[in-house]
């Protein structure tokens, strides 16, 4: 049998079923993939081999016995090290937490156990998801597979990256402004965060009215299997959605049509050239699917990053303030300085803020009365170089408001992908965001699904 790599869920489900190959055999092709590659990516905080060749085991034993438990039964994957994982480091990408591991898993991760999933172990994140590019004091810099030198973007940069270069099918990253689109947009990948409290979220997050967990993976069918699996409601987290969980997989089967706002800068960013000549082509193909597509650019009156920041960064602050006074050096310099800055808001500020928010979700409510989707450019431009915490072409924009397109949707909390619809004439990906109203994630999966089957090479792939 030729190379595992680049194989999606499905295709490894498929051989596992078959008995034409074990998990075992696909976790062995997995860590020589890492052992090749993960010194030029950098993509693993913390790696649990032992444990992955254990689960490895009892998923063989159950395709023995015919008594595989899901699609990814026997399939490895990675959890980002902002979600906790049972006996497993939880770092945050920072040097201000300890080195002990975890005595629970998030629900996400235990239903992914309990899938038959194999846990490799822990993906790296700028610290504490604070940055949009991947790099920590923790880990240093993970590299993009499209090109080594450039950063995968963040938070979820590891997750990204080891998807991206064939090491597993997908992984589990988390997004508070953005941190699964903007890496799955500069790798080329989809990736979903689905509506806020759609995947549970424990133990409780310091931003948790904007935290989200989801998959990063190549393509549309494997996100809506493992949304499947991690959505639904628990007990922990009181924000979950209690409605009963869609078969997002049937769904994208009925080829809807829809009513689409098409805004190339929500009223307010900058994107480039390349970037807008891309989505144009995009919106041109997604008009031949026969969907209705409206232009409508200022969907915002004014950029609503400061309602972002006063509710993310006074999270975090919050929870490091103790840290920022007393050991301010252990923290990433342009963290630190946006984090002083969100912990000195006044109460009245802050609490102006919280219902300007309330009031931009009010608005969204109602724009979405008269559409079914909104589509915007992920980003407003490929990768850039590692180490940079915001591209030189956008030198008046911070370590996360340089993204321009991806924070309001964690504010309004309505589910958002990004998906890959073209590439740069550096090679390198751009994404389109698909965003639907509320709980309407099998709108965005419907749509994306059309759209990659139409006009997406899924065989091209990154050459490292």
């Amino acid at each position: 049998m030729g190379s595992l790599r680049f194989l999606n869920i499905k295709q490894l489900s498929s051989l596992i079923k078959k008995k034409e190959i074990s998990p075992v055999e696909i976790l062995k092709e997995t860590l020589e993939s890492l052992e090749n590659l993960e010194s030029k990516l950098n993509s693993f905080a913390h790696l649990d081999v032992e444990g992955a060749k254990k689960l490895a085991s009892e998923s063989e034993k159950r395709m023995l016995s015919n008594k595989l438990i899901s699609d990814l039964d026997g399939i490895p994957t990675s959890i980002k090290d902002l979600v906790a994982q049972k006996d497993m480091p939880l770092r945050f990408g920072s040097k201000t937490t300890p080195d002990k591991n975890c005595e629970v898993d998030a629900p996400s991760v235990e239903r992914l156990r309990d899938a038959g999933a194999i846990l490799l172990g822990k993906s790296t994140t700028s610290e504490f998801g604070c940055k949009a590019v991947g790099d920590s004091p923790l880990t240093g810099i993970t590299r993009n597979p499209w090109n080594l030198d450039l950063t995968t973007g963040g938070s979820s940069c590891g997750a990204a990256a080891m998807v991206s270069a064939g090491i597993v099918p997908y992984a589990i990253g988390t997004d508070g402004g953005g941190s699964i689109r903007i890496p799955a947009s500069l790798t080329g990948l989809f990736g979903i965060k689905a509506n806020f409290g759609r995947v549970p979220v424990y133990p409780v997050s310091a931003t948790p009215t904007l935290a989200h967990v989801g998959p990063l993976c190549r393509n549309v069918e494997d996100a809506c299997t493992i949304l499947k699996i991690i959505s639904g409601s628990n007990w922990k987290d009181p924000f979950s959605v209690s409605e009963k969980v869609p078969n997002f997989s049937e769904e994208i089967k009925k080829k809807k049509k829809f009513k689409i706002a098409w805004s190339p800068t929500l009223g307010y960013a900058k994107p480039e050239k390349e970037v807008l000549e891309k989505l144009n082509k995009a919106i041109d193909n997604i008009k031949t699917l026969g969907h209705e597509v409206e232009l409508i650019d200022n969907i915002f009156e004014k950029d609503p990053v400061y309602l972002w920041n006063a509710e993310f960064y006074a999270g975090v602050g919050t929870k490091l303030k103790q840290v920022i006074e007393k050991n301010p050096d252990l923290i990433d310099p342009p963290i630190l300085e946006v984090l002083k800055v969100a912990i000195t808001q006044e109460m009245g500020n802050y609490y102006g803020s919280v219902f300007e928010r309330y009031a931009l979700r009010e608005k969204m409510r109602i724009f979405f009365e008269q559409y079914d989707l909104l589509v915007t450019p992920t980003l407003p431009c490929p990768a850039f170089k590692a180490g940079l915490n915001v591209p030189k072409d956008f030198p008046d924009r911070n370590i996360v408001s340089w993204v321009y397109y991806t924070y309001p949707f964690n504010l309004t909390g309505q589910p958002a992908a990004s998906i890959n619809c073209g590439f740069s004439k550096d090679n390198l990906p751009i994404g389109m965001q698909i965003i639907s109203k509320t709980n309407r994630e099998i709108d965005i999966l419907n749509l994306a699904k059309q759209f990659e089957d139409k006009f997406i090479d899924l065989n091209k792939k990154p050459n490292i």
